[in-house]
């Protein structure tokens, strides 16, 4: 299940005013006194996630912006509604916003997913203790081994339910490269009291035959998220809505959040 949160900036701020703390502790501070509002201190997936704001870039007063929460647990996503639902203004970390629009809505899997926000994974290096970059690292099977081992163990301890996939977990991947050539990206977080850069990737194409026996499976991980650091905002996923009848002009269409950058399938890894 998913919730849009549509906001306006009532005044100008640059890009870095918030963060992904900043979007975290709004999510955390509407859940409390509810069954959720542990759940930031407890050792256990939180299977909730979130999207990069869009449109990228600065604040401007008056100038709409949007993010997506997204979570397996339809209460959760019920609950930050109802709660986010009574406030007309809302402060992320220092900027103060106007509420706009709240919508929460469920999406199936098509088989064809793009992300909303960076991938991460865990390093090869057990010793370093850090996350994986292809830069560095220059390993496409570990990174599909680790998001594929993390989505099925997230969805047995969220479901109950032995589930098994009969083949690769995507069947063709294509990464959106930078202008220098390199697929990493890598955004600045705060983790116990200490400031870092974790690297990441982002994809404009994950594609997988939906199938009756793989369906809740798909759906289940693009409401919890791909990946390492879910709760907070890493691993997001949409669908890419298939375009419609265009008669050779129309544009198609598209999905709250589906990032308006991603591009053609043009490549394969």
């Amino acid at each position: 299940m998913r919730l849009l949160l549509t906001f306006r900036p009532l005044e100008d701020a640059h890009r870095d005013a918030v963060t992904k703390h900043t979007v975290q502790g709004l999510i955390y501070s509407h859940l409390w006194g509810t069954e959720y509002w542990r759940r930031h201190d407890e050792a256990r997936f939180k299977f909730f996630t979130f999207s990069d704001i869009f449109p990228p870039g600065d604040f401007r007063a008056g100038e709409e912006k949007s993010l997506l929460i997204s979570s397996p647990d339809g209460n959760f996503i019920e609950i930050l509604h109802e709660r986010l639902g009574e406030k007309e203004g809302l402060y992320l970390g220092g900027l103060k916003v106007e509420l706009v629009r709240l919508k929460k809505f469920s999406l199936r899997p098509n088989g064809k997913f793009v992300t909303g926000s960076p991938v991460v994974v865990r390093s090869m290096n057990l010793e370093r203790r850090g996350f994986f970059s292809f830069y560095h690292e220059k390993s496409l099977n570990h990174f599909i081994t680790r998001i594929t081992e993390n989505a099925l163990k997230k969805y047995r301890v969220f479901t109950g339910e032995e589930f098994e996939l009969d083949g690769p977990i995507f069947d063709r991947i294509v990464p959106r490269v930078r202008k220098d050539g390199r697929i990493d990206v890598y955004t600045r977080v705060r983790m116990h009291g200490a400031s870092f850069l974790i690297p990441g990737s982002t994809w404009k194409l994950l594609e997988k035959r939906i199938t009756p026996t793989n369906r809740d499976f798909y759906a289940f991980l693009m409401d919890a998220g791909m990946g390492e650091l879910n709760s907070l905002g890493f691993g997001f996923l949409n669908p890419i809505k298939k375009k419609g009848p265009s008669n050779g002009r129309g544009k198609g269409n598209k999905g709250p959040g589906e990032d308006p950058r991603r591009g053609s399938p043009s490549g394969l890894v």
